[in-house]
């Protein structure tokens, strides 16, 4: 054997406890396989799932996961946009149904990569916890036999006695935030706990972060709800136009409150090179927090929601919605409310279907319904611009209409879209020169149908929706504290080194005090080298040093900390 192998076996040997548990990771042991029998089996499998190298693998599988949920359509998120991708995909859809990627997150796979993860992660943090408990109710250990085999050390003579030397060291040591006491002839000392204590809470964060998105997944809810100035929302299931949940969601889960929308106002930049730009968008509304709860007046803004325990309800959209009133042959009022019209530009430039399904005949007496289709310009910029709105405000608002009469086929069971007409069973009006009726309305003009069917009018009164989602989840505080959390854990984790340091002093053959300080951390740094030379340095002046047998100074210098090679030499 070399004299390298035995000091490296003997530096192994004296360190002993003093070298130990600097770290409350796992050690990675060789892979070895298991006995034979069902407990073997298992205690295997179990060190393997519990190890940091699995956990890292499953991470990583787990983000590689949630690569197809987001670049392919899923079906808790739109449906419409999965089917329109089957259609288009004939061959494609099959294997991903196959595979459960049109639901990714709800998939056999992706479940059993999380809970894995999971299970590993408890399996690595509970022992590290308990070990880590146990380091903090101990106490530092006694120096090793050499303090010269450590990384970092110096040492000098003294005429001051061992144990006011021990005592001025205890002192400055506890002075500086290290846990010290004195172990036989040396002081023992130990900073950085908040190192181990960051990595764990890091761990710790990942396990919330699961926990909360699992929980956000199972029981969230998601809404849609348009609204005319003046309509009035009860946070009920029959009050949404879209909503989609968890899968362990109920209807009693959703908080209780309601709200009207008082007014809605959006400014927009009038010249410039942004004209038409949209400088703000806000919605006045009251609400109500659960049966009986005071009436509250707020404004609702982008990017501002409105807060309610676990519920937040965003402004996301808005749009025009023109009063209409329709009268019959004899001159009854059939309908009159306000559409709402969607949006298809910049300018918002809009279009939408009334739709009068009952009340109306026309001038026989005969009963039919009506289907108007509408095309709503907020200015018109004239001849040769019929198409667009030439700016997003009402400046000089101008309403198409094109009526048809019939069967609008909602007697059928059939569902269809408020904002689409089905004129498979309608007809189309005939002007006087026998083309399609169809003509543009200003506010307070009407639309009178040829042979006595009625009028359409479009009043003076134009007014504005907005577009609400309603979004709960319950896991979201738990969330931004897991994310937060991971964040100041893997910080001090990263930053903050645990280390040791030795100070033995013992009365030398001469009767003079021989002093040893050295330093030990959990990595090679330059700061061990650095904090034990400032320590030295302050202690050497409490205990200055002595001349040497065969030096006539009065003193030696000021001490200076060696790597362990120099003190070979």
């Amino acid at each position: 054997m070399s004299k390298t192998d035995t000091d490296t076996s003997q530096d192994r040997d004296e360190l002993g406890a003093a070298g130990s548990q600097l770290s409350t990771a796992p050690q990675e042991e060789q892979t070895s396989l298991p006995g034979l029998g069902v407990i073997g089996w298992a205690r295997w499998f179990w060190r393997q799932l519990t190890s940091m190298r699995v956990a890292l693998l499953l991470l990583l599988l787990l983000s590689l996961g949630a690569i197809p949920g987001s670049l392919i359509p899923q079906t808790g998120a739109d449906a419409s946009k999965v089917e329109d991708f089957r259609a288009a995909h004939k061959t494609l859809a099959p294997v991903y149904d196959k595979l459960g990627l049109f639901h990714v997150y709800s998939s056999v796979w992706f479940s059993a990569i999380y809970i894995l993860l999971f299970v590993s992660l408890i399996g690595c943090i509970v022992p590290r916890t308990w070990q880590f408990v146990g380091q903090l109710r101990g106490r530092p250990p006694g120096a090793p036999k050499r303090l010269t085999r450590l990384p970092a050390h110096t040492a000098w003579r003294t005429t001051e006695d061992p144990e006011r030397v021990r005592e001025a060291a205890l002192a400055l040591l506890r002075k500086r935030r290290f846990r010290a006491h004195v172990v036989g002839d040396a002081v023992a000392a130990e900073k950085g706990y908040l190192r181990e204590l960051g990595n764990l809470v890091f761990h710790i964060a990942l396990i919330v972060l699961l926990v909360a998105f699992a929980s956000g997944q199972l029981y969230k809810s998601d809404g849609t709800k348009l609204m005319v100035e003046g309509d009035g929302f009860s946070n009920a299931l029959p009050m949404y136009d879209d909503f989609k949940s968890g899968s362990l969601f109920q209807p009693d889960d959703l908080v209780p409150f309601s709200f009207n929308l008082k007014d809605f106002k959006g400014t927009y930049e009038l010249t410039g090179p942004n004209r038409g730009t949209a400088r703000t968008f806000q919605a006045k509304i009251t609400y109500n927090k659960g049966a009986y709860g005071k009436e509250t007046t707020t404004t609702i803004k982008v990017n501002e929601p409105l807060k309610i325990d676990d519920s937040k309800v965003y402004l996301v959209s808005h749009g025009y919605a023109p009063v209409i009133t329709v009268r019959d042959g004899k001159g009854k009022v059939v309908y009159r409310d306000a559409v709402p019209l969607l949006p298809l530009d910049g300018n918002v430039t809009s279009q939408g279907v009334v739709k009068v399904m009952d009340g109306y005949r026309d001038a026989n007496g005969k009963k039919e319904q009506l289907g108007i289709k509408a095309f709503f310009l907020p200015t018109y910029g004239g001849a040769g611009m019929e198409i667009a709105s030439a700016f997003p405000a009402l400046l000089n608002p101008v309403l198409n209409l094109e009526p048809y009469h019939g069967d609008l086929g909602v007697d059928s069971g059939l569902p269809q879209s408020v904002y689409q007409l089905d004129k498979s069973h309608m007809k189309d009006y005939k002007d006087a020169k026998g083309a399609q009726l169809r003509d543009n309305l200003k506010p307070g003009e009407t639309m009178t149908l040829p042979n006595g069917a009625g009028s359409i009018t479009f009043e003076k009164d134009v007014k504005e929706w907005a577009g609400f989602e309603i979004v709960q989840e319950p896991g979201g505080g738990w969330a931004l504290t897991g994310a937060l959390a991971a964040i100041f854990g893997l910080a001090a984790s990263l930053f903050i080194q645990r280390r040791r340091v030795w100070v033995r002093a013992v009365r030398g053959a001469d009767g003079v005090t021989v002093v040893e300080m050295a330093g030990l951390g959990r990595s090679e740094s330059a700061k061990v080298p650095e904090e034990l030379g400032d320590l030295a340095g302050i202690l050497y002046d409490q205990a200055p040093g002595a001349p040497d047998p065969d030096d006539d100074s009065a003193a030696t210098p000021d001490p200076q900390v060696v790597p362990a090679e120099g003190a070979e030499k």
